[in-house]
């Protein structure tokens, strides 16, 4: 029997600081055992995130060129380098209980599995790397995954695909810190449009098979307000526990 989860879908562009702030409280409450397993599925503003190892020469344009454009770069307590967030991208953050004995190498190769498998579901063929995390056509990179495990147990951050990304946001950062690979979308790989609307249920459906989680809506109120800003206000800066981080 499938164990029963909680499915978050904010509708709209959601500040990246308000989602990040949210993501860490609601990573306490799986901490403490006051929600269940819980899958956020939604889209970002364009925003850039910089991982654990990001390096200041993985970005290209400069902070001023960025913001001129119309984002930000904010450093984040994942793993990996530097990515992009944006319209027409499916982002996916699991704050899942790994338990007493966490692998995080296959938490990772579950969230590829998730992905690679919705990417079936559409006639789209993707696969791992043998040396890089995330999911790829080729030497293309369509998923990019960065995670965090914190206190050693609770997921943070996910992966995110891309669907009918603007990939000319990608011009000013080296993705992921790998400058030999480049970066495409479902969209351009299928040779047709394929948006977020019509990705979302088919990764929702493959996350609970991979996963073994029947997600549902939340059960107390006070989590569908995901979407609001207050619930991302923090009073100083997200705290450093200890934690294992991945990504690319």
């Amino acid at each position: 029997m499938p164990k029963t989860g909680v499915l978050l879908r904010p509708a709209g562009l959601i500040d990246y600081r308000a989602a990040d702030g949210a993501m860490h409280d609601l990573a306490d409450r799986r901490l403490a055992g006051e929600i269940a397993d819980t899958l956020i599925v939604l889209q970002h503003p364009p925003v850039y995130t910089a991982g654990r190892s990001s390096k200041p020469d993985h970005l290209v344009w400069s902070r001023d060129a960025i913001e001129a454009r119309g984002a930000r770069v904010h450093h984040i307590d994942r793993g990996g380098s530097l990515t992009f967030h944006g319209p027409g991208q499916l982002v996916g953050y699991p704050i899942v209980d790994l338990g007493g004995r966490p692998d995080a190498v296959r938490y990772v190769r579950r969230l590829e599995e998730v992905v690679i498998r919705a990417g079936a579901d559409l006639g789209v063929a993707l696969e791992r790397s043998p040396i890089q995390t995330g999911v790829w056509s080729g030497t293309r990179k369509v998923c990019a995954i960065g995670v965090r495990i914190k206190r050693m147990r609770v997921t943070l951050h996910g992966f995110a695909v891309n669907c009918t990304t603007d990939l000319s946001w990608y011009d000013a950062i080296v993705p992921c810190g790998l400058s030999a690979t480049g970066v495409t979308s479902l969209s351009e790989l299928a040779g047709r449009t394929i948006t977020v609307e019509e990705l979302a249920p088919i990764v929702i459906r493959r996350f609970e098979d991979v996963f073994g989680l029947e997600l549902g809506p939340p059960p107390r109120d006070d989590l569908l307000g995901f979407s609001d800003a207050s619930l991302g206000r923090r009073s100083g800066p997200v705290e450093r526990q200890p934690a294992r981080a991945l990504g690319a």
